[in-house]
């Protein structure tokens, strides 16, 4: 066997396969609304199906048209102004086949259960009725015309016997097409690729699979049956159907694009919008670690992978599928694990122009945050930009802070100690105030001693994010001797973001009466 075949691209291997053609037959308006709790009004079935057919899907099931008048009306329009495929439920009931026959589909899907514990338990029927029920109704459907397709209900639970008997019942009474369910969800993908191909060999019709994801293998099971020669494989959007939904469209597509080099005729660049559009209309929140559609999908926090990413996206990435492909964004996220070169990637981008120094000090800080559980949104990584770009060099630093600490509660008076080292000097000073940010505020103001009476001229506190851990910025204000400077700084404790506001903001005063020329004020390098 060649284990390195000529499916070779951008340095990995791929095994043979003979996959070639494969028509994408997509539910999500059938069996994706039956997900507990969604339902799609008429205009959010028609927005859905209208971008189906734009992007080229093979076939849209557009719904169950005896189920109600409103369903009924929505498949018979999306019937009538689809390019593409249209396809509607049935029952083995005329009364179900003659309503998708009037909403004038193009290809009626019809079913009836063939394994014993559903023929018995749910059916109340028994293997005999249930092919005789198979012929009549793919006999109607044909009758009147209309292409059909015929799917044995929990198939890979069914006696492989009788599921022969069942498949050559459909296909010699003229099934087009016929279906093969994992309708509970409990086949293998080797047991699927047996599956599919023992049919072929007993049954010469086309196939078509429709897995469940219910041990998380239907993408793995649709792709299997592909591989055995099924000609086309049901998915829906965002995998969303009856229990844990079903092989999902993105992960089969884009599978077969990237992985299998197959042209699947759809333009996989409105996924993303598409997946967004039905989480929102279906109400079923995609989890971030979604395959091709979750936000997480394109995104890195290590700072290994976020610096090989920088410098080329196939290091820790497929390589063969980029979110561009997708419609998607990738992103750099910061946190616990960010390394310099995402945050100096981050900045740079947003404008800022960060020396070494500054990279190192905020990426220092985004990791300290991140540490605490804290999720650091690009607000507070800018704000922490702010904060430590504006500030005085070390250098040219008086007062340098060391540990401040507080005490309040509802029945003491709150007090806030603060150590430094004042031009090489280690001092310490403790205050009290009505709280503690102005308890700590005071501290360092007493810091400089009889050398400099410093007064707060200006204060107040922006949240930059939401929740109760948000990064506050902190905006002081400081005077002594008509000499005026300010400073902001950053940080989820707004009694340590004030302290060090406070500090730098006396180093920028000190910094200005010492420098022999024109008051600078402390812009910072932003956008």
């Amino acid at each position: 066997m060649d284990l390195y075949p000529e499916s070779r691209r951008k340095g990995i291997v791929f095994w043979e396969h003979s996959v070639t053609d494969v028509s994408i037959f997509d539910t999500t308006l059938r069996d994706g609304e039956q997900s507990p709790g969604t339902s799609f009004s008429f205009d959010d079935k028609l927005r859905i199906a209208e971008t189906l057919d734009e992007m080229g899907v093979d076939v849209i099931e557009a719904g169950f048209p005896i189920n109600s008048d409103e369903e009924f009306e929505a498949v018979s329009e999306i019937a009538a102004t689809s390019e593409n495929t249209v396809c509607g439920l049935a029952r083995v009931h005329e009364q179900d086949l003659d309503a998708a026959l009037n909403a004038d589909v193009d290809l009626v899907h019809t079913f009836v259960s063939s394994s014993d514990i559903q023929i018995e338990k749910s059916m109340d029927s028994s293997r005999e009725e249930v092919l005789e029920m198979t012929a009549d109704a793919v006999s109607h459907v044909k009758d009147h015309g209309v292409d059909c397709m015929f799917s044995p209900m929990d198939a890979t639970r069914t006696d492989f016997e009788y599921l022969v008997d069942i498949v050559r019942t459909a296909e010699e009474a003229g099934a087009d097409i016929v279906n093969i369910p994992d309708t509970v969800g409990v086949i293998r993908p080797t047991a699927m690729h047996r599956l599919i191909s023992a049919l072929r060999e007993e049954v010469d019709v086309p196939y078509d699979v429709h897995t469940h994801d219910d041990f998380g293998l239907a993408a793995a099971n649709a792709l299997a049956g592909i591989e055995a020669g099924a000609v086309q494989c049901q998915v829906s959007v965002n995998g969303i159907g009856e229990r844990a939904g079903n092989a999902a469209l993105e992960e089969v597509v884009m599978s077969l694009e990237s992985i299998y080099n197959v042209d699947t005729g759809i333009d996989t660049t409105e996924i993303y919008d598409l997946s967004k559009t039905v989480e929102r209309l279906s109400g079923i929140p995609l989890p971030q670690n979604k395959p091709i559609v979750g936000d997480n999908a394109f995104s890195h926090e290590s700072g290994i992978h976020a610096a090989g990413v920088i410098e080329d996206s196939s290091t820790f990435e497929p390589g063969i599928m980029g979110p561009e492909d997708v419609g998607h964004q990738r992103r750099l996220v910061m946190g616990k694990h960010t390394g310099t070169h995402s945050v100096r990637e981050t900045l740079e981008e947003a404008g800022y122009e960060p020396d070494d120094d500054d990279v190192r000090e905020i990426t220092k800080r985004i990791k300290s945050m991140g540490g605490k559980g804290k999720t650091v949104s690009d607000a507070d990584v800018f704000a922490i930009a702010e904060s430590v770009m504006s500030s005085v060099p070390e250098a040219e630093k008086t007062v340098d802070l060391k540990e401040v600490n507080v005490s309040t509660g509802n029945e003491r008076t709150p007090m806030a100690s603060v150590r430094a080292e004042v031009q090489d000097e280690a001092r310490g000073e403790a205050d009290v105030g009505v709280g503690p940010v102005e308890a700590a505020m005071s501290a360092v103001s007493s810091l400089m001693g009889d050398q400099r009476e410093v007064e707060i001229t200006d204060f107040h506190i922006d949240a930059i994010s939401g929740g109760s851990d948000a990064v506050a910025n902190v905006y002081v204000g400081v005077e002594s001797d008509g000499v005026e400077a300010n400073a902001s700084a950053s940080s989820e404790d707004i009694t340590v973001a004030s302290v060090e506001a406070t500090v730098d903001a006396v180093n920028h005063l000190v910094r200005k009466e010492t420098r022999e020329e024109e008051p600078t004020d402390s812009t910072t390098r932003q956008p």
